[in-house]
């Protein structure tokens, strides 16, 4: 079972009263809010991303590739990051979870998803090569529809596990874009095109960015993310997500 952060002693101890020590994906075995109210059973079909993958944007290959390699899409994509790294696959438990959470208020999940991001990441991510990290924003619309920011909320647990400063403010969504889910790529990149926008006032002189999202699939929200920090100043720029769409 994954160990993480509790997100609040007051959240744990109303959803203690709210909901029993059940998983809330099977309902049949027992689970702990600490983990996200996700059993070991249902943990246990996460499936994190090994290699090889690609050395761009991190979509997993199968076969014995040992050398480092690029794959067809990033080579035919203008990339503003560096990297990109997801820690599991977007399939089964993972994405049934992001889902609930993203579009059912599931906030008792937090947890398990801050926890297998932690895990991947913060190991990758030493404090003295990273200045920020940078959750994508919503559009001040959706935000108050949704009532938080899913890549926030994510993004300050890996700002706790590797001590390099959140700073939620610098990036903010200018345009009320479509929703991305039923997109193909190249759609994708056109409804994401000038949708970011770095804040007025702020300098990124060659300050080196993380990127936090739930998902990456084309990686086009990610991209406009990069292009206007990059455009801001920023040097390097890494992108890190909870899961891949493949």
């Amino acid at each position: 079972m994954p160990v993480t952060d509790t997100i609040g002693t007051w959240l744990n101890a109303g959803l203690g009263l709210l909901y029993p020590e059940v998983c809330q994906l099977c309902e049949k075995e027992c689970a702990q809010i600490r983990d996200g109210l996700v059993c070991g059973k249902c943990w246990s079909q996460v499936r994190f991303i090994r290699p090889p993958f690609c050395n761009r944007c991190g979509l997993p290959f199968q076969g014995d590739l040992t050398t480092t390699f690029e794959c067809s899409n990033c080579r035919e994509m203008e990339l503003y990051f560096s990297s990109a790294r997801s820690a599991v696959v977007a399939k089964s438990v993972t994405l049934e979870v992001i889902h609930r959470f993203k579009y059912s208020h599931a906030l008792w999940f937090e947890p398990f998803l801050a926890d297998l991001l932690v895990r991947e990441a913060a190991p990758e991510l030493q404090p003295d090569n990273w200045d920020f990290i940078v959750p994508v924003p919503l559009h001040p619309l959706k935000l108050r529809e949704r009532e938080f920011n899913q890549a926030e909320r994510l993004a300050r647990h890996l700002s706790r596990a590797t001590k390099i400063p959140l700073k939620a403010k610098i990036l903010r969504r200018i345009s009320p874009t479509l929703t991305q889910t039923k997109l193909k790529r190249e759609q994708r990149a056109v409804n994401m095109k000038n949708a970011f926008a770095v804040r007025p006032g702020v300098t990124l002189a060659g300050q080196r960015l993380v990127i936090v999202d739930d998902v990456f699939t084309t990686g086009a929200t990610t991209n406009a993310c990069a292009q206007a920090l990059r455009e801001a100043g920023a040097g390097d720029v890494c992108v890190w997500t909870v899961a891949r769409g493949i």
